[in-house]
């Protein structure tokens, strides 16, 4: 405190602090990063204390840049698609961020993620041909093979530590998924990221520079392996790290539940009603003359103070005393701080991970290859015990969404699944995994697993198998919905250039109608219901006539129009009505009623 009031000015910058956190460098806005979140002028120039790289402003633009796609259920891939709440993705996770924005915006409690730790050996997606165009760059990353999966070459490329811009290329690639997955947190989530050395040291910049330097919460460091490797050439590297930022404030400190081990120091040989304590430490650790003073006992003794002087000031210490808390020894010689049992919410957690109850990579890769006997069918998953271990930091929260984008193997939803079995939670998982192609000359492929989200998929259906049959009592949700990435079910308005009197005839038919050839009418409504920002696990109710989602928050029209079917959705009383155009093809009077009839109930009508 600096005893002057609070400005104006002052005033609206901490307001913009808590909305755009990443504007800010060492306390200042940085007008050239405000205007690049803002997707204007985006240019990096000035030298200043800033995470800078080559490509950094393009990589602004892919970040700014909307996305046409969605997503379409694959039921035959899921299980029990219409009353899971457990969602996996397949699909290119940028992409996938993009489309989530409007349906799950502030709505993640906890994000996990264990992604490419460009080790120099990692092949990923990063925009490294920014002069090309649009279409261009979509045709590349589109590359398939004649089976029609995402080939190494298109998709992937090796960031190999010879590459001049090697660093550069790994943050290309994260900094515009971090952005959009910060979106998706609530104001209390939270988000963890597993990395090692090769990058933990930009990627803490990065999250800086993304979260606010005051969000970064804590650099968890886990012991993954307890075996030492004799052949590093200067040390054996037995541990990782997990990353942790807050999105603000309101974030609930962490804990872990306790276990009799924590509590075994706690008794009531006193009979105190307040239940189990333990004597705590009465003494200052820094000296202040203020907290030097003799104690007086109920009898007359007094107790000098410590060489440091009390923990608290002499009227604290009266209050405690006549609370209760503190008490004195049968000859009144010492004094006694009690902390009680029923005060600790759980247990602070350290920042050193190690050991059985954190996972290690030989866990790990012994639970893949329980789940699919003895093939060695993925090379670097998680234990889901590490996953589990950070749900636990909630210990008093047991009904939230995990977001796990780059999904790998499945451990997320593995630990989703195992967690709520344990303490008869409601956790929700969302996994995104791209149809990255398995090499042919390994054990997943022979096994016939083309892809890592063909891994993914069959780990989470066994996982839930697996649990179900060492708890049949269970009656939580043990299945999971797949949706893939998908171009549009519309066909999307192209710029034309020159005079091509063809094409533009072409453009002009997408005003009669807009529904692209391969479109279903099952694929519009989850592509509407997503741009309508509502979520993947919405109620979908088949109708005479349309479709109604979440019962009357949104009505599609999209197979016919007539007057009873008006009238039949304006009787549901939704709150927005969306009708494809083409259906009211050679009967404006009809859209004309509809348009009035709906405005007049109160319902907000929309033609596509």
């Amino acid at each position: 405190m600096d005893g002057t009031s609070l400005t104006p000015e002052q005033e609206k910058l901490n307001t913009l602090k808590q909305v755009l956190p990443e504007v800010f460098t060492e306390g200042k806005v940085d007008w050239e990063k405000l205007k690049a979140t803002l997707g204007e002028d985006i240019n990096f120039s000035n030298e200043r204390y800033v995470l800078n790289w080559a490509g950094k402003s393009e990589a602004f633009k892919v970040l700014q840049a909307p996305t046409t796609k969605t997503l379409v259920p694959a039921k035959d891939e899921s299980v029990n698609f219409d009353d899971t709440e457990h969602i996996f993705i397949e699909g290119e996770n940028l992409e996938v961020l993009k489309v989530l924005q409007k349906s799950y915006f502030g709505k993640v409690k906890m994000i996990y993620i264990d992604p490419p730790y460009n080790t120099g050996n990692d092949s990923f997606i990063y925009p490294d041909k920014f002069s090309e165009t649009k279409e261009e760059y979509e045709k590349r990353v589109g590359d398939k093979d004649e089976e029609g999966y995402m080939t190494k070459d298109g998709m992937f490329k090796k960031n190999s530590k010879e590459n001049g811009q090697y660093h550069s290329n790994w943050l290309n690639m994260m900094m515009p998924r971090l952005y959009l997955a910060k979106n998706l947190l609530k104001q209390d989530g939270v988000i963890f990221i597993s990395i090692d050395d090769n990058e933990v040291h930009n990627l803490r910049l990065l999250m800086n520079e993304i979260f606010g330097e005051e969000n970064f919460v804590g650099n968890v460091v886990w012991k993954h392996t307890e075996q030492s490797k004799n052949d590093e050439r200067f040390f054996s590297r037995q541990f990782n790290y997990q990353l942790v930022y807050i999105k603000s404030d309101d974030t609930p400190n962490f804990r872990f539940p306790r276990t009799g081990e924590d509590n075994k120091n706690y008794s009531n040989p006193d009979n105190d009603p307040n239940g189990d304590w333990r004597s705590g430490d009465v003494r200052s650790p820094n000296f202040r003359k203020t907290l030097c003073f003799d104690i007086k006992t109920p009898n007359g003794n007094v107790i000098p103070p410590p060489e440091k002087g009390w923990r608290w000031k002499e009227e604290t210490i009266n209050e405690k005393i006549e609370s209760g808390e503190i008490v004195f020894n049968s000859d009144e010689t010492k004094i006694i701080r009690k902390i009680y049992l029923a005060n600790q919410e759980g247990r602070v957690p350290e920042n050193l991970w190690q050991g059985e109850l954190y996972g290690t990579t030989r866990m790990a890769n012994a639970e893949i290859k329980q789940l699919f006997e003895e093939l060695t069918i993925f090379d670097t998953p998680k234990p889901s015990q590490l996953v589990k271990r950070v749900m636990q930091l909630f210990h008093n929260e047991k009904d939230f969404l995990v977001l796990d984008f780059f999904s790998g193997s499945g451990t997320t939803a593995d630990a989703v699944m195992q967690i709520n079995t344990e303490d008869d939670g409601n956790r929700k998982c969302i996994s995104v995994q791209l149809a990255e192609k398995c090499y042919e000359d390994s054990e997943a492929y022979k096994a016939g697993y083309k892809t890592i989200a063909d891994i993914a998929k069959e780990r989470i259906r066994r996982a839930g198998k697996k649990i179900q049959e060492e708890n049949p009592e269970f009656k939580g949700d043990l299945g999971f919905k797949v949706l893939k990435l998908s171009d549009s079910n519309f066909k999307q308005w192209q710029q034309i250039t020159g005079k091509d009197k063809q094409a533009l005839e072409e453009q002009m038919k997408l005003f009669v109608d807009p529904v692209a050839k391969n479109a279903t009418t099952e694929n519009m409504v989850y592509e509407l219901l997503l741009k309508s920002g509502k979520d993947l696990n919405s109620t979908i109710e088949s109708k005479e006539g349309f479709y109604a989602i979440n019962e009357t928050e949104l009505v599609l029209i999209l197979e016919k129009a007539n007057q009873e079917i008006i009238d039949s959705v304006i009787a549901s009383k939704p709150q927005k009505v969306i009708a494809l155009d083409k259906l009211f093809q050679g009967n404006d009077q009809l859209k004309t009623n509809a348009s009035l009839q709906m405005k007049d109930a109160g319902v907000e009508f929309k033609t596509i």
